[in-house]
């Protein structure tokens, strides 16, 4: 092929890539929306979305009813059946679910794990879920990868688990043994990083710029910056690990853990504890604190890890200066126990022009907010470059 001819396809691929995009984000679009969007002409248009159809990422719907002014518009639409296989292993169970590019869950199942899970018993439990989807709710799906969400450190550029320290997994070439089990392709990151990025395309940091994410679950706090809305990776792909910072605690009987960090110090196990559980979801957390508010060791546990997480938070606005801080997770619930307090909290700690507008903001995709954004890094490559089943 000539380089012109590479440049002519190379943005002819860009634009087919660009309208996945926008209806992906967006929801259904029609033809003329499309238009307007891209900046294309009509004919143009028509033409790229012919060759999504036939490459099965996107379907043509009847025109919306209530735009009557005009040539009805058919609506673009993501195909149903293409989805990602999204997997979160923790340390009490591994989540695994079936995310559509449409942004719809298919299908999702929590295993609950007495023992934590070797990477190779992970990989044949998410193999096996599979295989029944297949047979099952994904029997006329487009299965385009598995993303694994891991509470660890990730090296962003072939998936090796460096070390998550709550799962005993160092070292492991994960993506390739997920790969060989299932047979897909597969891309590993980092819980909380996909969680930003979760939360930054569909959840409470959409239109954010500024952004720093903490995710809290029974493996620890994890985290996330977006910097000029894009996502801060570090060299390694390993930015973002709030959890092990050495927390500032001003006053020595709040300190639960010598030389701890800050996911020893706040963590959602000495909730549980406090509350008399060994097991919950956030939901039930939440409802269990409130409950158990009143008691004296609960609002005690409760305020201890509240002053502790905001001054963590306020050393993070004085050095990112962020929009917003979005928590996730048990942290979520921390919040919203009383928000504003938490925020003067913050401000209190931080420069004050660091954070005059700050807002704290809970987690919007909730339960589902780290297997989104394992989807969404399957998703990134089909979205870079449509290409048929």
């Amino acid at each position: 092929m000539s380089e012109q001819g590479r440049t002519i396809e190379s943005v002819r691929r860009a634009n087919l890539g660009g309208i996945l995009g926008i209806v992906h984000r967006e929801g259904p679009q029609s033809r003329a929306a499309l238009t307007e969007a891209t900046g294309l002409n009509r004919s143009t248009i028509a033409d790229l979305v012919g060759t999504l159809v036939t490459f099965g990422l996107v379907e043509e719907r009847a025109p919306d009813p209530s735009h009557r002014v005009g040539r009805p518009s058919p609506m673009v639409a993501v195909h149903p059946r293409v989805v990602a296989i999204a997997v979160n292993p923790e340390v009490d169970a591994l989540e695994i679910a079936a995310v559509g590019l449409d942004r719809e869950i298919r299908a999702v199942v929590v295993l609950p794990q007495d023992a934590v899970l070797s990477p190779d018993d992970a990989a044949r439990l998410v193999a096996e879920q599979v295989d029944t989807w297949r047979a099952s709710e994904l029997a006329d799906a487009r299965i385009l990868g598995v993303g694994l969400a891991v509470p660890g450190l990730v090296r962003s550029d072939d998936g090796l688990v460096r070390d998550a320290p709550h799962l005993g997994w160092v070292d492991t070439p994960l993506r390739d043994i997920v790969a060989q089990a299932t047979g897909l392709p597969v891309v590993v990151g980092n819980d909380a990083t996909l969680g930003t990025l979760a939360e930054h395309l569909f959840g409470a940091a959409r239109g954010i710029d500024q952004v720093v994410y903490l995710n809290g679950g029974a493996s620890g706090i994890g985290g996330g910056i977006i910097v000029n809305g894009m996502p801060v990776l570090g060299a390694g792909g390993y930015a973002g690990e709030f959890g092990q910072n050495r927390p500032g605690i001003a006053t020595l009987a709040d300190r639960r853990a010598r030389d701890g960090v800050l996911e020893d110090e706040v963590s959602r196990a000495r909730l549980l504890a406090v509350v008399g559980l060994t097991r919950a979801d956030d939901r039930e957390l939440a409802s269990a604190l409130t409950s158990a508010a009143g008691t004296p060791s609960v609002a005690g546990e409760i305020d201890r890890q509240r002053r502790i997480i905001a001054t963590a938070l306020s050393n993070a606005v004085n050095v990112l200066n962020p929009s917003a801080i979005v928590l996730g997770g048990f942290l979520s619930v921390l919040a919203e126990l009383d928000n504003d307090a938490l925020v003067q909290a913050v401000r209190a700690q931080a420069m004050p022009a660091c954070g005059e507008d700050l807002r704290i903001l809970p987690a919007e995709l909730a339960e589902h907010r780290l297997l989104i954004g394992a989807a969404e890094s399957v998703f990134a490559e089909v979205l870079a470059n449509p290409s048929p089943a």
